[in-house]
């Protein structure tokens, strides 16, 4: 019953340029795979309104023939809202949300096991479907106060469908089957009874309390249904046609089936040539035959496991929520990555600055060597990167997932996964934390190709947003230190000294000693202060005698001093490793490396996968002027508080950040969820939007993705409800007779556009020569922060800005790419029509895709109404707080809210 703000996705894939000639037989290609898993993940949590901090793929060759997806989201529910109580005879089981198909029947077991070629023909039924919109319904509705204290337990549908779902919530109960409701006829018993379809609730609450929760369900949107009800017979019995078709003893149930033991056997690992050793050995010889500094470093920073993975994480929404603390690129060119995710928690009514931070530490190359190892410096570096961000690492808290081959009952298989849990439980003996979850898998095993043996480790911790820190470079001469840690001979870190320097690295961050902060991983030394100069193109001068540039180096980080004071680190491990330049460029051994050069190679390596640009238009844009004389208009109606209309539809997902927005600036708001369940309930529907829009001044139409996200879907059903006739008079009184103001961001600018309120300010049936919005042009769903500049001061919307004023705005959106024919835009132009445009960092506009993310016409990122009165934009300016994306130049606030409320007082 928490509300899940964040989430983070860890993949690994194998090479993903393979070709498909070296694609193994029956097998898809690496890249079809690969972009694909990235564009259901991405779809599902961005339709959800999921704000997705991190994103990572790990590549490895033993991830060809079996993938992994795995990951982990933050959640928070009021202290109030978590009640645990036993369930009582009489009471019910309510199922609330999706409808129940064949889909996902064996899904548990079918991703537990061994496939082969032939699976794509056996197991296709195994898949479960998503529904994200009713996820989105679900969260809202367990986020009600009433609702979340009225249930005694909850469990989501996942393996085992009603089996499990229902049958663990209490231990005696008769199941109804026939009142599951279904997505078609047919289904017999057991299907129902198994079925893993998604989006689907079960929660035990008092009999006395149905019908006022199955009330509140529908004003949400969300189908419930008893099906169930808490006996205490002892049986968990299920009834279909009438007949009881399972009937259990809750005693054999709990037996928990027969005892299994074996024996395991671990291997000894390599002494000789470690993972460490042999990678150091590796490189040094490298770098002693080639002696090219330059060679090397754009070796490391092409690496698949190092290079830049943007063209993959601009897919996913990252900033929905208006929590946001750190982009997951940042600086002035938004190009040095974030190591974790970090996320103020999100209030209902309020903001905080309390944030959690997530991170994830792993590296297959070590697990390969030594599954002890592997897990051992998962945690040691999920642990450091969740530091180096602000953390305290005796308060951070673990989750951990595992992925292994298919062990049957061969001893030494069994010896990896065993071997992985002690070094794990090794490394949080010595730091003194826990592990609370976790998940495993053993079914990594395609015939005769194995993954890597696997344990991901996640961190958590909680942090004041005021004290988090980024990684890039924040300014030219500072000092750069390395805080080290040794390895002892069993190539295991000394813990002692690792708690030491972490306790130190915090208190420094905490004292505002510390301007950034790296923790080392695969890449070591020079992948750290590479990452870290991208950002802000602050070069770096290496200091003469530092070695060892590319070692992996787990557990030590790289420190960017506020003030040259190294006596705050006496007594602690550190070595100098030079100070940041003006000079674009890294410095060492008297050769001089452009970091424009350096990035392009960190870029290029899955640029052909993932790609971040499109087609390269070099022809200028206008930079829009328009500056109108007199005073700012202002309302003829007078209103202290005006009343904001958010009308929310399936699918939308910026209406909570919305609220807020003009909460903040003084101004009323009022929610409405669009029902669709019935027609009754869409007449209803119709009804209560008419009386809203009577008697708002403000209509908001928020960002989302209306009717999902099916081709050319955003905004086709918002627009649709707002033809229909009784809502299209009262839109249109609204805008002649009550001097309204109308916003729409995102989705809601595309429902503006299609029904003509912009630029037209009136319904009307769109012609070919209308503007619209279309696909981006590079083809992709973007998601990251643009530069925007204020054009025309026509708007009310716009008072509190000045033609030429720039603001820091986050985009996400595929369908985003503004078109108009010449004759129409130079009508908008010479009108003042054109609001906002995509600018570089000369606040010049331009068809340059790291400034304009879609390809739009001259650049338009917001047009309005010829009174200015309507406006529709593409970018979030809701999405904003204090210490929000603070890893971004730029000013953030537009004022748009602040000056809509304004222009009614």
């Amino acid at each position: 019953r928490s509300y899940v703000y964040q989430a983070m996705r860890v993949t690994g894939s194998a090479d993903p340029r393979t070709t498909l000639e070296d694609t193994l037989p029956g097998k898809l290609m690496q890249r079809k795979i690969t972009t694909e898993a990235a564009h259901g993940y991405s779809s599902y949590g961005n339709q959800i309104g999921l704000t997705t901090g991190q994103v990572a793929e790990v590549y490895d060759e033993d991830f060809v023939a079996k993938r992994m997806e795995i990951g982990a989201v933050i959640a928070a529910a009021p202290k109030e809202n978590v009640v645990r109580e036993v369930p009582q005879n009489g009471d019910i089981v309510v199922l609330l949300g999706g409808k129940t198909g064949r889909d996902g029947c064996g899904g548990a077991t079918g991703s537990s096991k061994e496939h082969s070629e032939e699976s794509i023909l056996t197991c296709s039924a195994e898949v479960q479907k998503g529904d994200a919109p009713n996820e989105r319904k679900i969260q809202r509705f367990f986020r009600n106060k009433e609702v979340a204290q009225m249930i005694k337990r909850c469990n989501d549908f996942g393996a085992g469908g009603v089996c499990v779902a229902i049958g663990e919530v209490a231990d005696s109960l008769d199941i109804n089957l026939d009142l599951v409701p279904k997505k078609y006829d047919g289904l017999d018993g057991t299907e129902i009874a198994i079925s893993e379809s998604q989006e689907r609730m079960a929660v035990v609450i008092d009999a006395s309390n149905k019908d006022k929760f199955i009330d509140l369900a529908r004003q949400e949107n969300l189908e419930a249904t008893h099906v169930a009800t808490v006996t205490d017979t002892g049986y968990m019995r299920m009834f279909w046609n009438g007949k009881a078709i399972v009937n259990m003893s809750r005693d054999f149930i709990e037996t928990n089936g027969v005892k299994q033991t074996t024996k395991i056997h671990v291997d000894k690992v390599n002494e000789e040539s470690t993972f460490f050793k042999s990678e150091l050995k590796e490189k040094e010889c490298e770098l002693a035959i080639e002696e090219d500094i330059k060679g090397k470093f754009m070796e490391v920073l092409s690496d698949l496991n190092v290079c830049s993975k943007k063209g993959l994480v601009e897919r996913f929404d990252n900033t929905i929520g208006s929590n946001t603390v750190l982009m997951p690129f940042g600086g002035k060119y938004q190009a040095t990555e974030a190591q974790g995710m970090v996320a103020k928690i999100p209030v209902l009514g309020g903001e905080t600055n309390t944030s959690t931070i997530m991170t994830y530490g792993y590296n297959p190359k070590i697990g390969k060597w030594s599954p002890f190892h592997g897990a051992l410096y998962a945690v040691v570096e999920s642990v450091c990167k969740v530091v180096a961000i602000g953390g305290k690492y005796d308060s951070i808290r673990l989750t951990l997932q595992e992925y292994f081959e298919k062990l049957g009952d061969n001893p030494t298989k069994w010896g990896k996964p065993f071997a992985a849990l002690l070094g794990a439980y090794y490394a949080q003996n010595r730091l003194g934390i826990p592990a609370i979850g976790g998940k495993d898998s053993m079914s990594g095993t395609f015939k005769d190709i194995d993954v890597p043996p696997t344990l991901v480790s996640f961190a958590v911790d909680t942090i004041d947003a005021d004290y988090v820190i980024s990684p890039e470079f924040k300014k030219t001469n500072s000092q750069v230190v390395m805080l080290s840690t040794d390895r002892l001979e069993n190539d295991v870190v000394d813990f002692e000294m690792l708690k030491k320097n972490l306790d130190k690295v915090t208190e420094l961050i905490h004292n505002k000693q510390v301007l950034s902060t790296y923790a080392l991983g695969f890449g070591g030394i020079g992948e750290a202060i590479s990452k870290m100069a991208f950002g802000n193109r602050i070069g770096f001068k290496f200091n003469e005698g530092v070695e060892d540039l590319f070692k992996p180096n787990y557990g030590n980080i790289v420190l960017e001093l506020a003030n040259e004071d190294l006596s705050l680190l006496d007594g602690y491990n550190y070595i100098v490793l030079g100070a940041t330049i003006e000079e674009q460029s890294i410095i060492i051994e008297n050769e001089e490396i452009s970091l424009k050069e350096l990035y392009n190679v960190h870029c290029e390596t899955l640029e052909p996968i993932f790609p971040t640009k499109s087609v390269d238009i070099k022809e200028k844009i206008e930079t829009i002027n328009f500056i109108s004389q007199g005073e700012a208009k202002k309302s003829s109606i007078t209103i202290a508080k005006p009343r904001v209309f958010i009308p929310t539809f399936p699918g939308t997902n910026c209406e909570y950040d919305l609220q807020r927005a003009f909460e903040k600036a003084g101004a009323n708001t009022n929610i409405e969820v669009f029902k669709n369940l019935t027609y009754k309930d869409i007449e209803d529907s119709i009804e209560t939007i008419v009386k809203q829009i009577r008697k708002s001044q403000i209509i908001m139409l928020p960002g989302g993705f209306s009717a999902g996200d099916e081709p050319d879907g955003s905004a086709k059903f918002m627009a649709t409800v707002f033809r229909n006739p009784k809502v299209a008079e009262a839109i249109n009184e609204f805008l002649t007779k009550q001097d309204g103001l109308m916003l729409g961001i995102c989705n809601g600018f595309q429902a503006l556009i299609k029904l003509g309120l912009v630029p037209y300010g009136e319904i009307r049936e769109t012609t070919v020569d209308a503007p619209t919005l279309t696909y981006n042009n590079i083809g992709r769903h973007q998601s990251k922060i643009v530069r925007t500049r204020i054009a025309s001061n026509k708007s009310p919307w716009l008072a509190a800005t000045e033609v030429g004023d720039t603001h820091s705005i986050a985009i996400s959106h595929g369908e985003g790419k503004f078109v108009a024919n010449e004759e129409v835009m130079r009508q908008l132009i010479a009108n003042g029509q054109i609001a906002t445009q995509y600018v570089d960092l000369n606040d010049n506009a331009t068809y340059d895709i790291d400034f304009n993310p879609n390809g739009s016409t001259y650049a338009v990122e917001g047009i309005t109404s010829a009174d200015g009165r309507i406006f529709g934009k593409m970018a979030h300016s809701e999405r904003i707080g204090e210490h929000v994306i603070k890893n971004i130049i730029g000013e953030k606030d537009q004022k748009i809210f602040e000056s809509g409320v304004n222009y009614f007082k």
